[in-house]
């Protein structure tokens, strides 16, 4: 199975941030946010990538390409382990670009891979959205793609104050994380929605979405919408995800994600724990 990881977005909630650098190359913790997306894909057994850039975001291919010069640099001051690090990212996996040429929303982003996928279900990882799991969350859905040979999407539980951010959907439960959905909806007011089961950033698709994709009309905020798409589908499972979502949305999720990342880190746990709790003490 191929992956797609959309990563064409201006990023304007981080502005002046974002001014020259892509939103998804932004640090959480110590890595980008898109390494821990392409690392995810990787540990989901997939090896073929392609993400889905636009204007500005040429570090992302930097990134994941070779750096000749900086592993000179670090192979003569003998710091291996860094090399080795730095080497592993251009070896994690064959990645493949392909530009959006305007800003016409996530369904169109989409649209841009179709001739890379070629015809075969592939799997979808928003490239501002981090998971964290026993089991990775694309091979989640994966498994569950598997058994039911139909579409599958990450949902999670949200409060009330993220419903009008997320696309939302409401289903029939066939089992305590698994619900048949039978309606989506992008967006909604907290009046109008219809759950508070929220998309979460990763999807397994089947090719027929492609159809849906070109036939859309635009949708919230004059956008070709995902989830307006997959309307359209036979047939949807929803998967509540097992595991921790970081939705690098704005900057305050951005920097809990951060903090929380670090606090998993067994280098910088404790120094950050007592750092914080003098904060918090003044």
């Amino acid at each position: 199975m191929k992956a797609i990881i959309p990563a064409a977005g201006l990023g304007t909630r981080f502005l002046p941030a974002t001014k020259a650098q892509p939103k998804e190359m932004l640090p959480v913790f110590n890595k980008p946010t898109i390494q821990y997306v392409v690392e995810e894909a990787v540990a989901s057994g997939i090896d073929d990538i392609l993400i889905i850039t636009g204007k500005g975001k040429r570090s992302i291919e930097d990134h994941f390409d070779r750096s000749f010069e900086l592993e000179y640099f670090l192979k003569n001051c003998g710091k291996i382990d860094n090399l080795v690090e730095i080497e592993a990212i251009s070896e994690m996996a064959d990645i493949y670009y392909v530009r959006q040429k305007k800003q016409k929303g996530l369904g169109d982003a989409i649209l841009c891979a179709e001739k890379h996928i070629d015809g075969d279900p592939f799997a979808v990882l928003l490239g501002d959205t981090i998971t964290h799991s026993n089991v990775p969350c694309t091979k989640q859905l994966m498994d569950i793609f598997e058994k039911y040979e139909s579409s599958t999407i990450a949902i999670e539980r949200l409060p009330e104050e993220k419903i009008e951010r997320y696309g939302i959907i409401k289903g029939d439960k066939v089992n305590d994380s698994l619900y048949k959905i039978d309606e989506l909806v992008e967006k909604p007011k907290l009046s109008e929605a219809p759950s508070n089961l929220g998309i979460t950033g990763r999807y397994i698709l089947t090719p027929e979405i492609f159809d849906h994709l070109e036939n859309v009309s635009p949708g919230v905020g004059g956008e070709i919408q995902l989830t307006d798409a997959m309307k359209s589908l036979e047939t949807v499972y929803g998967h509540v995800f097992d595991g921790k979502i970081y939705d690098i949305g704005n900057t305050v999720e951005w920097l809990k994600s951060s903090i929380e990342m670090a606090l998993e880190n067994e280098e910088v746990r404790d120094d950050m724990m007592k750092y914080l709790k003098e904060i918090i003490k003044e």
